[in-house]
């Protein structure tokens, strides 16, 4: 046998154990094992059942990956799992941990499945930008029906081992797997092994209902081919034979693999991981944490506290007042009691996550803190008061930081002492659902704290990207010259409508215009107040938003906005009176309107997120594009499949990104500079990706 895959006897059962840390993937070296292991235990008399069992933390959890650029080598995983099921005695599975991908198609080619109840179960190739290829489509329909395969195959969303029994696709729960899947191999040792039957599945399904299926599904995928193409490869399977329904799948899985959006997907897999090991956190040890005191109970702050809460830590908020702080605490029970309502936490798990809250109308909570997040609202000297106290409250060796999502922490943080102890940690709202924190670096925050940023973002099951001092770090520095390139559309003559429409078919979940209107235009507002004084000379200045603003219309809380909207409903809706101030606007400036395509808009407001991201990593705000790719992705909502904006300049070619943004930059020097290493990379059709290491 390999490394990586032994055989053991009991009896007349033999256990095929797959030892393949961490996760046990199905590599080349497993597969080859597990290929040997079936003739070997086929010819030898003294075995009738087999189990295939594995080692470590989990049963195989997928595929390696790595393979899917490099090329997988023989034997083929769909081969394997043919192989498995054609075994002359039968093959138990025995599940635990992450059944996933490769991982749940080797356990389908055995002949039966036990599983502990806490295994998780899932086909997640559609968030590869693939579908299942080796019988994921084809075994799991004629075990589970039409409606279970293709919720499983088209959203990759994991099950539980109870309702894995519950469709079929485990026959039966063990506490004590070891144990009850010999018992069970004994059992039936000896009988004829079932098989998988190779006609098509039965269904009760019409033509029609299959094409409402589709569209149902091909509307949640907002752009996304593969669960569509995952779906058809399901129906695939009560249209034809098994051996037919697997060479379509196959093409279908080799087709998807080449892909852009599968590329990208597989470069937002594998960024996801890559931004954790940033270098400069080289040779940095994270501090031990226990206790988190946040400054400031609002919506964010509470939300922040959440997220801390259900990590596990003790939490103090602290507010300005006694009913602000009653508030805080309603507020953070409230986030609790929604998590109970989905299914997320039981009720003694929340009482008990409550209980280690408290909230305060005054400073002393920080005095045992181990780290101290300030959540106030976002103006400089509100801030600066904080940390005033804090600097007296605060334990000298606690760790301080600023949750600012614009201001450079220097310019209320340096009457601090000790400042190599203050980062900003970022969090995006809400806090206690958001995945994404920028961890911000100032010049003196020591290694050793911006590890324990990291490490508490990973105990908060959020990511953290590492960020230098800019005016709105990395991701809203980019939102800005992304609003202000849509500002400039709107006032040169695209509708608010159009920008939204044409950014949402590109994958956006929605349009600059609604997402302004959703977050409020009075944050804008004072954001271009803050920068008027610094705002160069020549630089366009579009009054629209600001004459919005000054009509008293903040977006949705306020009814009106760039769009209007009915009491009770987020829907936009045009409004005459934004367009009639657009338009008046626009006459005052002596303009003509002009008319856009949708691509022109998309290009463009590409071309200049990616020109900004250039500057940033020319400033080693960034260390890598990979970084600004996860940042846009989990805070600003672009769209996965897409792998964020720096992978997608590189599937639209630099040269063509470079060639839009110098007809920008043209178009209007005063606003838009071309960046250097755009230009270096552009000119020679370089990707962006040869600069993540």
């Amino acid at each position: 046998m390999s490394d990586v895959v032994t055989i053991t006897r009991e009896g007349n059962v033999a256990i095929v154990t797959v030892d393949n840390p961490p996760v046990n993937a199905v590599g080349q070296a497993v597969r080859q094992g597990l290929w040997d292991a079936v003739p070997e235990l086929d010819g030898d008399d003294g075995v009738e059942a087999v189990i295939l069992a594995c080692a470590g933390r989990t049963f195989i959890a997928g595929a390696d990956i790595r393979e899917f650029d490099g090329g997988a080598m023989e034997p083929w995983l769909p081969d394997l799992v043919e192989r498995i099921h054609a075994a002359k005695k039968p093959w138990i599975a025995a599940l635990f941990g992450t059944v996933l991908g490769g991982g749940l198609e080797t356990a389908l080619g055995c002949h039966y499945r036990i599983a502990h109840p806490a295994t998780k179960i899932g086909l997640p190739e559609v968030s590869l930008g693939i579908l299942p290829g080796a019988g994921g489509t084809q075994r799991t329909p004629r075990i589970t029906g039409a409606a279970a395969a293709v919720k499983l195959v088209t959203t990759g969303a994991p099950i539980g081992a109870q309702e894995a029994e519950k469709i079929g696709l485990v026959d039966r729960l063990a506490e004590d797997l070891a144990a009850e899947a010999l018992a069970f191999a004994r059992d039936v040792a000896g009988r004829d092994v079932p098989r998988l039957d190779p006609a098509p599945a039965q269904t009760d399904l019409t033509p029609a209902d299959w094409d409402e299926l589709r569209t149902e599904v091909e509307k949640k995928a907002r752009g996304q081919i593969s669960p569509v193409r995952a779906f058809d490869a399901v129906r695939a399977a009560f249209e034809l034979p098994l051996d037919e329904g697997m060479k379509l799948e196959r093409a279908t899985f080799l087709e998807l693999k080449e892909t852009d959006q599968s590329k990208a997907l597989r470069h937002a897999f594998f960024a996801e991981r890559a931004v954790a090991k940033p270098a400069a956190l080289k040779g940095a040890t994270p501090r031990d944490l226990d206790k988190i005191a946040v400054i400031g109970g609002g919506l964010m702050g509470s939300g922040i506290a959440t997220a801390a809460l259900n990590a596990g830590y003790d939490v103090a908020i602290v507010e300005q007042s006694a009913d602000a702080a009653t508030a805080a605490q309603d507020r953070v029970a409230g986030n609790l009691a929604s998590a109970v309502k989905r299914g997320k936490l039981s009720e003694a798990v929340r009482d008990a996550t409550l209980a280690r809250l408290t909230t305060a109308a005054d400073f002393g909570p920080v005095s045992d803190a181990d780290l101290v997040i300030e959540a106030v609202f976002e103006e400089t000297e509100v801030k600066r008061s904080v940390f005033d106290r804090l600097a007296a409250a605060a334990p000298r060796d606690a760790i301080l930081a600023t949750n600012t999502s614009y201001i450079d922490p220097t310019k209320f943080t340096a009457q601090v002492p000790n400042p190599e102890r203050i980062m900003g940690l970022h969090f995006f709202s809400p806090a206690h659902i958001m995945r994404l924190v920028e961890v911000v670096k100032t010049p003196a925050t020591h290694p050793d704290v911006l590890a324990t940023g990291f490490a508490m973002a990973k105990k908060m099951r959020k990511v953290a990207v590492l960020s230098g001092i800019c005016d709105g770090f990395i991701g809203n520095r980019i939102l800005g010259a992304y609003g202000r390139m849509a500002g400039y559309l709107l006032e040169d003559g695209a509708s608010a409508q159009q920008i939204d429409g044409a950014m949402k078919a590109f994958g956006m979940p929605m349009g600059p215009f609604e997402m302004f209107d959703m977050a409020g235009l009075q944050i804008g507002y004072a954001n271009r107040k803050r920068e008027a004084a610094t705002r160069p000379a020549d630089q366009r200045y579009s009054r629209i938003p600001d004459l919005i603003v000054e009509q008293g219309w903040t977006g949705q809380k306020t009814r009106q906005g760039y769009y209007r909207y009915e009491e009770g409903s987020r829907a936009a809706l045009p409004s005459p009176e934004t367009d009639a101030l657009i338009a008046t606007e626009r006459a005052h400036l002596g303009m003509t309107p002009r008319s856009f395509t949708d691509e022109e808009i998309v290009a463009t407001l590409h071309a200049v997120q990616v020109n900004e991201a250039c500057k940033i990593l020319a400033e080693k705000i960034a260390e890598r594009p990979l970084d600004i790719d996860v940042v846009k992705m989990m805070g600003y909502g672009y769209p996965r499949w897409r792998g964020g904006p720096m992978q997608e300049a590189d599937a639209r070619g630099t040269d063509r990104v470079l060639a839009t943004m110098q007809g920008i930059a043209a178009a209007d020097p005063g606003s838009w500079q071309v960046s250097p290493l755009l230009s270096d990379l552009g000119s020679a059709a370089r990707p962006f990706a040869g600069l993540n290491g």
